[in-house]
């Protein structure tokens, strides 16, 4: 059974930083492409990066691009989102999945299992 578990979400401060973790199960991590989505509240789930099954290239929204960073570990099948210079905007539920597609990575469609996400709130 594969699951994928998000940690790392709370209330923050605008201006401060978050580490947001998702720990994979049941699946062999490292022929999955993973990636991280946010949804806020009344607005559709939204791309914020996806990582290569070795770790060598992220893509991000351009909204994220200099504030996220995405990155993985194969030996721990964990994935990481940090976080910084957080915005009231950035309040939402942040989800993890993963991917045996390599492409197509910002669409929610192009993603196999979902973990059931990690509330951020920012507080201006």
């Amino acid at each position: 059974q594969v699951q994928l578990v998000e940690s790392g979400g709370g209330l923050v401060q605008a201006g401060g930083s978050l580490r947001l973790s998702c720990a994979a199960s049941g699946l062999t991590f490292n022929t999955y492409a993973m990636g991280w989505f946010r949804q806020a509240p009344g607005k559709e789930r939204e791309f914020v990066a996806a990582i290569s099954r070795s770790g060598d290239s992220a893509w991000y929204a351009d909204s994220a691009k200099g504030q996220f960073t995405i990155s993985r570990d194969n030996a721990k099948n964990t994935v990481t989102l940090q976080v910084n210079i957080l915005k009231p905007e950035d309040t939402a539920v942040y989800y993890c999945a993963a991917s045996i597609r390599s492409g197509s990575l910002d669409r929610p469609s192009s993603y196999d299992y979902w973990g059931r996400g990690t509330q951020v709130t920012v507080s201006s």
